[in-house]
């Protein structure tokens, strides 16, 4: 059952919508102005709301912005009449999840509502994933917090409850074991083993027995009986790591393992019954593999039902601070050094550069300016010394433009600590545009605020 707030002064819709929402088992509260929405939005919490777009003394858009304030993640749906749709259509470009024209189709009312509970709904799921993954591996936000990786969180939100086999497909460094293993932590298969192998790093002739185990006496060696990998994953799940690299023989088996739902160890005459999840990763196309013919195209096909994108470093640079200043926490108290910040420079060093190998390459970098740290801040000298800042090469006026805004915003929201009222003053700009600049540039205020 949604929580539901409606805002309107109008009391005969307050009235209309209440019940025709509760009829359909919503809990809705209702509130006339503004000033008492906010009261009963600080005082509860709602899955979504629905707000006028005209209010008296104010309007939705400005009532949506504040009740973002409170909680940035709840949907809001703006209430129209036809001749302010254009007004209506300004409140999504701010943030509103959608509009409905007065008077109002009910059905529509019904369904906008069902649609914005669905998505209240994926966005706890999300926030219990990071809280798992936390708790696990104490990184809250994975590998980032971008827009992109929101989206990449929803899939894995969607995918984890499903048994479905999972391809990973990404650039190396972009985190890809990272994510398998947080599919396994949010599945029901959680309590259960997960076993990854790094199709790269086994010689082929070691891979069957690798994979399945083998018998004792099946080749010269087999002192014993050996659990393979697969074996130990019982009840769990399976990981293949770099897919692309599995040797042509041993993909035919694992096709035959994957349709059979069973394997013969090596040198063994009984099968044994499998309940395996299976992921694979890949940093390489596989449809140009299989028309180089180095991978099966039966086999592609069997493991791309679900198929989750990692986008590299350099399409999230938004990203990049957060992980900077994540890796430095981290490190800086692993190498017990008093390490506090980057300074601007250096930071902006680190939004500039394209980073080829990605989350891995940002973590070695950091890692490697605190190891030569001697201040409690690092430099710019300190970040990819071996490489020359692009920072005073002459660029095309567009893209000059484009890294100094994106630097000011940086630095702005960082010194304001995310606080946009406090920023927009700075700046001396309507806070609505500063979330506009914010929006281009894949920054978010909330990353930035110190966590109580």
């Amino acid at each position: 059952m949604g929580k539901i707030l409606v805002v309107d002064d109008d009391i005969n819709i307050l009235r209309v919508i209440k019940l025709r929402l509760e009829a359909e088992g919503y809990q809705v509260t209702t509130a006339g102005k503004a000033k008492v929405a906010l009261e009963l939005a600080n005082e509860d919490v709602f899955d979504f709301a629905l707000v006028d777009l005209k209010l008296n003394g104010t309007n939705g858009i400005q009532l949506m912005e504040n009740l973002h304030q409170l909680n940035p993640e709840m949907p809001v749906i703006i209430l129209t009449a036809y001749g302010t749709i254009e007004s209506a259509v300004e409140a999504m470009r701010k943030g509103a999840y959608t509009y409905i024209t007065k008077p109002f189709n009910y059905d529509e009312l019904l369904i906008q509502t069902k649609n914005c509970l669905q998505k209240t709904k994926l966005t706890k799921e999300i926030k219990s994933l990071k809280k798992v993954v936390k708790n696990r591996f104490g990184f809250d936000s994975i590998i980032g917090r971008s827009q992109k990786m929101e989206e990449v969180l929803e899939q894995v939100t969607k995918a984890a409850d499903s048994d479905s086999t999972i391809i990973i497909e990404g650039e190396s460094g972009t985190g890809k074991e990272l994510i398998a293993q947080t599919l396994h932590l949010a599945s029901p298969r959680a309590d259960k083993p997960f076993v990854a192998i790094n199709c790269a790093a086994i010689p082929e002739t070691l891979f069957e027995s690798e994979m399945f185990g083998y018998e004792k006496g099946a080749f010269t060696g087999a002192v014993q009986n050996k659990e393979g990998l697969m074996f130990q994953a019982q009840g769990g799940t399976f990981f293949l790591d770099e897919i692309s690299e599995m040797p042509l023989s041993m993909q035919v088996k694992l096709l035959r393992v994957m349709q059979e739902k069973e394997f013969f160890p090596v040198g063994g005459t009984k099968t044994i019954k499998m309940d395996i999840r299976f992921i694979a990763s890949t940093n390489k196309n596989l449809k140009e593999e299989v028309k180089k013919g180095t991978f099966r195209e039966d086999l592609f096909y069997r493991i791309h039902v679900i198929d989750i994108h990692l986008p590299p470093l350099r399409e999230r640079q938004g990203d990049v601070p957060v992980l900077s200043h994540f890796f430095l926490d981290k490190l800086s108290k692993e190498m017990n050094k008093e390490i506090t910040g980057f300074s601007a420079p250096a930071l902006q060093k680190l939004m500039l550069h394209s980073w080829p190998g990605n989350v891995r390459e940002l973590q070695n970098t950091v890692e490697s300016a605190i190891a030569m740290a001697t201040e409690n801040i690092i430099s710019e000298d300190l970040i990819l010394p071996a490489l020359k800042t692009e920072v005073n090469n002459l660029k095309p006026l567009k893209d000059a433009k484009e890294n100094f805004e994106r630097n000011y915003l940086l630095q702005l929201i960082e010194l304001t600590e995310g606080n946009m009222a406090q920023a927009a003053r700075l700046a001396g700009k309507y806070r609505a545009d500063l979330y506009e600049l914010l929006k281009k540039y894949d920054l978010k205020p909330s990353n930035y605020r110190k966590k109580q």
